[in-house]
């Protein structure tokens, strides 16, 4: 099985089995962290400017990156608030069509379905001593087709999402945790569910096709679990079915499914779960800082 060696906070190391991706998934590693925040920063600076162009002006603006690699479509790993200091961190983890070049504005431009601007709205709604993360750690499917509508991203995704949580547990062991999964992200947290530490103490599913299961015990974790999916979302069209190899499981906002439900007003699509005035935006800020 092949191996990859990544670089640290300037310390290689090798990714062991329990960390790669299936041979039938794309070969996205685990974006690779400093061994403390402050280290991180640094590398993924350096790493944003000999990138140039737009990513270099990440680093000048400022803004923290755990991680940041050009190969492929692309990962990023964004820090908004001081995570050293956190008691509260929540982890954002998007769907379809997300990449590095979209990192930022957003698919088609539009700044709503970025990200970036997903982590400060919540950042801005909760308050207090919190640090959301703009995780695009894994490589999504590209549009609304075959790859969307199987599970193998989204077993990589949810590898390398476990293996960060248990690198945030490390470094913040007194802080509680909250993995929030847009669209196909949901799926990547459901997956990972059973390998989380147990500073991870809440997941959350926004507009969700499925999480990979049928229902909350399906997920084998101890985690509080929520449910949103707004009356517009075109979600809702998606079968609940699994044949071949195809599904992602019920549905998470189903009754039946067993999350606790997260209010809807507001939300006038499927992109607009972390829109500001929305009832949705308010709920994920309440069970982050919780």
């Amino acid at each position: 099985m092949m191996r990859r060696t990544l670089l640290l906070g300037g310390v290689a190391a090798t990714l062991g089995a329990g960390l790669l991706v299936p041979a039938s998934a794309p070969a996205v590693a685990a974006p690779a962290a400093g061994p403390t925040p402050a280290l991180a920063y640094p590398v993924a600076a350096a790493a944003m400017r000999a990138a140039g162009g737009a990513y270099a002006g990440w680093a000048r603006s400022g803004r923290h990156f755990l991680s940041f690699d050009t190969r492929g479509d692309g990962t990023a790993v964004e820090v908004v608030g001081d995570l050293a200091t956190a008691d509260r961190i929540a982890v954002v983890v998007p769907g379809v069509d997300t990449t590095l070049a979209t990192f930022t504005n957003g698919l088609g431009g539009v700044a709503r379905r970025a990200p970036a601007t997903q982590a400060r709205e919540l950042y801005a709604a909760a308050g207090g001593d919190v640090a959301v993360v703009a995780w695009l750690g894994y490589d999504p499917p590209e549009g609304i087709g075959l790859e969307a509508a199987r599970e193998v991203r989204a077993e990589a995704g949810a590898r390398n999402l476990a293996a960060f949580a248990g690198w945030l547990a490390g470094r913040r062991p007194s802080a509680r945790i909250t993995l929030i999964g847009h669209s196909y992200g949901a799926i990547v947290v459901g997956l990972a569910a059973a390998a989380l530490p147990p500073q991870v103490t809440s997941l959350v599913a926004l507009g969700a096709p499925g999480m990979g299961a049928d229902n909350v015990a399906e997920l084998h974790t101890r985690a509080a679990v929520y449910a949103a999916l707004a009356p517009t979302d075109w979600i809702r069209r998606i079968p609940q079915v699994r044949l071949l190899g195809l599904g992602l499981g019920t549905r998470p906002a189903t009754a039946s499914f067993g999350a606790a439900a997260l209010p809807t007003m507001g939300v006038q699509g499927h992109d607009y779960y972390f829109s500001p005035g929305t009832a949705s935006l308010a709920a994920v800020a309440a069970v982050v800082t919780r």
